[in-house]
């Protein structure tokens, strides 16, 4: 099976994320002086990048992005639902044709697969962005989740724009 150039375009953007990811997430854990990542405690402050607005703190998240729906009971469940929506968007990646459906697919790929990755490896995902200090937004989250928020508002802005299009279209070829 041949794979259309755009959908090549959408796996490569999947690819940046999940490496960028996973490098942040290691250089995170790299960063503490320990053997075992388990050994860092949840909400270990690694540093104030911008004091009382960004800090670099790590926080085991149980749940989906953002840590909503946590507590670890649904570690597999969330490990696989992540596979297979990957799957399910890689292959609608196939069958796209806009530019900003193609880079939504493959960021929420990236997103979906790097904190899978997470999920099987440690258990729990790996968050470490944290503007908690500023008290407008109290998550602390990762590449990963940015990513997939991100997709997830071009999904929408391509939809959008893509019914505008198919409406002023129709609405011409009654003229």
């Amino acid at each position: 099976m041949k794979i259309p150039r755009i959908a090549r375009a959408a796996y490569g953007f999947a690819l940046f994320v999940i490496v960028m990811d996973q490098l942040t997430k290691a250089w995170v854990l790299g960063s503490a002086d320990v053997s075992d990542p388990a050994m860092i405690p949840s909400g270990y402050l690694f540093a104030e990048v911008i004091p009382g607005i960004l800090n670099i703190t790590m926080v085991r998240n149980t749940g989906v992005s953002f840590g909503l729906f946590g507590g670890g009971e649904a570690r597999w469940a969330l490990s696989v639902f992540s596979i297979i929506v990957a799957g399910a968007l890689a292959w609608w990646a196939l069958k796209a044709e806009r530019r900003t459906l193609v880079a939504a697919i493959g960021l929420v790929i990236g997103g979906a697969i790097g904190n899978a990755i997470d999920r099987i490896q440690y258990g729990y995902v790996v968050d470490f962005i944290d503007f908690s200090g500023t008290g407008v937004f109290p998550w602390v989250f990762n590449i990963a989740d940015s990513a997939i928020t991100i997709g997830v508002l071009l999904l929408i802005i391509d939809s959008v724009v893509s019914e505008r299009k198919q409406a002023v279209g129709a609405a011409h070829e009654k003229a």
